[in-house]
């Protein structure tokens, strides 16, 4: 036992060598962003308003929710942006949509 916790880095607890989620998660990146072409804006409209649900049932403080509507020859393009108050939410919004 006493190897294992001499090969254990700063990052790892002694007592089992695993990763704490700090090094992990570090509330960097709480942004989550999704792309997709749709045959029309109604379409497009109907996933913002499905993915928006989506996130609403994940966070814990208002999301920011920012989305763009771009024209790509007869489809258009939906982009968001989606701010979660902290990673953990941005990872569980994210795992969600796989």
């Amino acid at each position: 036992m006493t190897d294992a916790i001499k090969k254990c880095s700063a990052n790892e607890t002694a007592a089992c060598c695993c990763v704490d989620v700090g090094t992990v998660m570090d509330n960097t990146d709480c942004t989550a962003n999704w792309s997709g072409v749709f045959a029309d804006r109604h379409a497009a409209e109907a996933m913002l308003a499905h993915l928006t649900e989506r996130a609403r049932q994940v966070e814990s403080d208002p999301c920011d929710i920012r989305a763009d509507f771009a024209n790509e020859g007869d489809a258009v393009r939906l982009s968001i942006d989606f701010t979660f108050a902290c990673q953990a939410e941005t990872l569980i919004f994210q795992l969600g949509l796989r």
